[in-house]
């Protein structure tokens, strides 16, 4: 969003020809920042954001001539404070719509999709019709696509649910393209898997095995401490915190405080064999002694992300998704405690949802056990590696100041 505020040439480009194609182009303002450059960004072409964390972000985007987003995913509770917005401030429920953004497949299993998001919309204070305007016509009607869906008219698609009740929604039956596919919670066809190609799978490329070296950090000094730089997570937020920290060093080493929250932080180049590895430091989980997790689930490039609090651990962790074709994998010490196999690219499964679901919900108990206590944290763990969200993520390349847009070195000397 940075760039297109300051006027880059190529992301204009590509905002001009999405137009010109008479597609809508979706935003992305992470930024709290509502002034200049949040003008700037709106008027560049973005018609719609769903990064708004509060009432006034929601006012903001409606009175730029955008549609405001508000997001119920799994990590990121942004719903509630917004809906003020409407529900108070009295701006158009037409210019807002709801959405998720990310929804894991426990939360999908347990709690629901979009269904969900409406049913708190409700519950926080929204007129059930309204709430459901802003996931069906709303929507249609930003995409371009209300000729086809949302509202059930002659000469749309006849994707219908029906329910008994319109506060607390229950979903009795789904209709798609005018058949019954769904009863009860149960599907009622068969849906054929797709055919993946051949490419799609083995897609962990590391220039060889990972070793506890690979995760060890070189300090600028040989003994005594070092004022270093370290992402600080938000619970329930995609944004970070830039934080200074203070850590002891041995042998030119650092080493994790005993009594810290702190978690060494790499990222693993996964798709070309180059050996790149950015090192970094987080704090926020909590993670106990000798825990360790990763995944090539890591927004947006998705190399291998691994954070732990032993460089031992995290190997045997990071070796472990590659074995697996990619994944997710908790260990502590020498115990896997939890593993979700993404053979597909290293981001998707090919199993049943309530299975990926139930390796999801041990993936949650095992972070617990290793002494994490944030709400879905395996979602704000993936956002580590994505360096357009405030305030500094980590590549593998190196640390990234998003707003200034810019390598920073770790350490502070």
């Amino acid at each position: 969003y940075t760039g297109v505020a300051a006027g880059d040439e190529k992301l204009h480009a590509e905002i001009a020809a999405t137009l010109r194609a008479g597609k809508t182009v979706g935003g992305h303002y992470a930024s709290p920042e509502l002034g200049a450059g949040f003008h700037a960004y709106a008027a560049a072409g973005p018609s719609d954001d769903h990064e708004g964390r509060t009432a006034a972000d929601a006012i903001a985007r409606v009175r730029q001539g955008m549609i405001a987003f508000l997001r119920q995913g799994s990590a990121w509770h942004d719903l509630v404070a917004q809906l003020s917005a409407v529900t108070e401030s009295g701006i158009d429920p037409h210019r807002v719509a709801l959405c998720t953004d990310d929804r894991h497949p426990g939360t999908l299993v347990t709690d629901g999709h979009m269904d969900d998001v409406v049913r708190l919309a409700i519950k926080s204070g929204l007129p059930p019709i309204t709430a459901i305007q802003m996931a069906t016509l709303n929507t249609a009607e930003h995409f371009k696509v209300s000729h086809d869906v949302g509202c059930i008219a002659p000469g749309r698609f006849a994707d219908i649910i029906i329910t008994s009740d319109l506060k607390s929604l229950p979903i009795e039956l789904v209709f798609a393209d005018g058949a019954v596919v769904a009863a009860d919670g149960k599907l009622t066809v068969e849906i054929t898997p797709p055919a993946y190609p051949p490419e799609a799978r083995d897609s962990v490329h590391l220039a060889r095995p990972l070793t506890p070296a690979d995760f060890e950090v070189d300090a600028p000094i040989d003994s005594g401490t070092v004022a270093a730089r370290a992402i600080g997570v938000v619970e329930n937020q995609v944004i970070t915190n830039a934080r200074t920290v203070e850590l002891p060093v041995e042998g030119g080493k650092v080493r994790l405080p005993a009594d810290g929250d702190l978690a060494f932080l790499a990222v693993v180049e996964r798709h070309h064999r180059s050996g790149r590895i950015g090192h970094g430091f987080v704090s926020g989980f909590g993670l106990s002694p000798r825990c360790a997790l990763a995944s090539t689930v890591s927004h947006d490039s998705h190399n291998l992300l691994i954070m732990g609090t032993d460089p031992n651990v995290m190997a045997r962790a990071g070796n472990r998704v590659a074995e697996m074709g990619g994944g997710v994998c908790l260990v502590r010490g020498n115990e896997v405690l939890a593993e979700i196999p993404l053979p597909i690219a290293g981001l998707m499964s090919n199993a049943p949802a309530e299975e990926v679901a139930a390796q999801a919900e041990r993936l949650h108990r095992g972070l617990e056990e290793c002494g994490c206590r944030l709400n879905n944290a395996f979602m704000t763990f993936s956002l580590l590696a994505l360096p357009v969200i405030p305030e500094l993520r980590l590549t593998d390349r190196g640390l990234v100041d998003t707003k200034a847009e810019k390598f920073v070195p770790l350490f502070l000397t």
